[in-house]
Formats: C-alpha cells, structure tokens, sequence
C-alpha cells in the first residue's frame, strides 16, 4: 500500500474507569472540520471518550462514525445522551445534533478544558483557517480575530506540501528545527506562492555552491506558515481596555497543527511566551468545548 504521507494517525478512547449510566449530564460535541473530525462525549463535565478521524467525502457519515467511536463497546447510544452539539465547517451536517455553535466560542470553551484558567489566548491553527481568540477570565470570548483572504488552507496545505516532498507530517516539523540558525521564510503573502518557492528550493542554480539543506528548506516553509499566523494573532485588541483589566495572555494552541512544532516553537519564539501544555490532544478542543457547552443551549431552546 502507498505511504500516505500527509495523514496524521486517526486515534479514540473510551474511559474504562467512568460510570456513564450514573452520569447526571452526559453531552457530545462533533467538531465537523475540513479534513478532521473530532467527537468528544463528557459525563458531567468530565472526558468519557473521544475520536479523532479524518473527514471523509461526507461530513454526515464522518459525525457518526467518530461519534460511535468515542462511545467505543460502552454500551452507550445516541439516545443516551442529552445534549450534542455541532461546531466547525461541516457542524451543521450533523443530524442528530441538538443545535449548532460558532467555533470560536467551543474554541475558547475547549481550550480551558485543556489548559485550565490560565490561558486567555487562544491560536487556532485549522485545516482552512487560523483564528485567534482571546477570553475574559469568565470563559467567555472578549475579542477574536480570524486569517484573512491568502491564508486560507494552511493545515490542508501543509497536508499536501507533505504528499508533494513525501515527508510525513508528523515528522516535517521536527525535521525544520533541526537547523543552526532559522532561515528567512518563503513567500508570506500568499500559500501558492510559499508552494512554488519551496519545491523551487530543491536544486536551484544559485543555491548550488552552497545548497541548502532539506531541513532549511523546512524550515523556510514552516516559518512562512508560522509568519502569517503571527499576523492573525497581531491583530487581537490590546489586553487592557477602559476599566477592564485581563491577565497576562497565557497562549494555548488548539487545532491540527498545534502538534507541528515547526510552526508552534516559530510563534512562541516571535512572542517571547512559552506556550501552555496539556495531557490533551489540542485537537479536540473544539469538540470538548462544543460538549461542554451543549447542555446550556440546549436547555435555552427548551425554554423558548
């Protein structure tokens, strides 16, 4: 079988040690993305199960199968839950949702769940967009911001850049920090032209009496990446405005690419910050959030 090089490695669990049957609440969020679906189930508030797959041609069969993943052999059903939620591109494909969020807000939500109190930005690096959030102490969104026109696909881009260099992802970020001293990005302006400039990289004349390396070529890709992410997050209002006061921007990244180190260590070293750590894959922030948020707004439709 040919190596799919772009394909993160698909994952789920079902906690063993949890009793979902004397749960008071138990609520689901499926976090329907471009080229990753996340489902998240919490039995009060707490991780019950989760799962991890790649979006297929269908966002609706892609929400049931990572659905049905996270519930595992636990006997649990559909019916057996009392709130879900959809959120990302495709959230609103899921049928048997209760309703749908915005994924800055299950973004920001999930975030906490992650990294605690502590976090008040939070950087999303998706498969299409990047955003970048900003929360008050109370868990609520204060200010976001998302990438604009020429940034878009940056997680599918690198996906496919990997195909192209037959590099596989999990390895090309490593692989771009493995150099003496960081070289200039390629082309910020735009993906496609970040695409031709890097696969030009490879044997160009002038480069030829002193070649760069495969890792430098990395490394000029992923801090393009990185660049233009920093970019986003630029544009975020200031932390003190009027009488409101919030505390130091403690960064979380959520999101497909906050497992590349290649673009996460180029953005902490541009802000000075140490980026907070979870036991928690980042990427199933947006599922978590939209969970834990799931039984208010489904409660707020009940009453109208």
């Amino acid at each position: 079988m040919e190596q799919e090089y772009w394909k993160w490695p698909e994952s789920s669990w079902t906690s063993k040690e949890i009793d979902w049957k004397s749960a008071k609440a138990v609520t689901a969020g499926v976090d329907v993305g471009t080229t990753g679906t996340q489902a998240a189930i919490m039995c009060d508030e707490k991780l019950f199960g989760y799962a991890n797959i790649h979006t297929g041609g269908s966002f609706k069969k892609s929400a049931k199968i990572a659905v049905e993943k996270a519930m595992g052999a636990s006997g649990m059903a559909l019916t057996d839950i009392r709130g879900i939620m959809g959120t990302g591109a495709g959230g609103r494909n899921v049928e048997f949702a209760g309703g749908f969020m915005d994924g800055v807000r299950c973004q920001g939500r999930g975030a906490r769940f992650l990294y605690g109190p502590e976090v008040h930005t939070v950087v999303d690096l998706g498969g299409q967009s990047c955003t970048a959030i900003r929360l008050y102490d109370w868990d609520r969104v204060w200010d976001f911001m998302m990438n604009d026109k020429c940034a878009t696909g940056i997680g599918r881009n690198i996906e496919f850049m990997c195909d192209m260099l037959q590099v596989p992802i999990q390895e090309i970020g490593p692989m771009s920090l493995e150099v003496e001293t960081d070289p200039e990005p390629v082309a910020t302006s735009c993906y496609c032209f970040a695409d031709t400039e890097t696969m030009g990289l490879f044997g160009r004349p002038e480069y030829r009496s002193a070649p760069l390396t495969e890792n430098e070529v990395y490394a000029k890709y992923l801090f393009a990446v990185a660049w233009r992410c920093l970019s986003t997050i630029g544009k975020l209002q200031p932390m003190d405005v009027g009488d409101i006061r919030i505390h130091y921007p403690e960064l979380g990244f959520t999101g497909g690419l906050a497992k590349n180190p290649g673009i996460t260590k180029r953005i902490e070293r541009e802000l000075k910050i140490t980026a907070l750590t979870s036991e928690y894959d980042p990427q199933l922030a947006g599922a978590i959030g939209a969970a834990l948020l799931a039984p208010a707004e489904t409660d707020r439709r009940q009453r109208q």
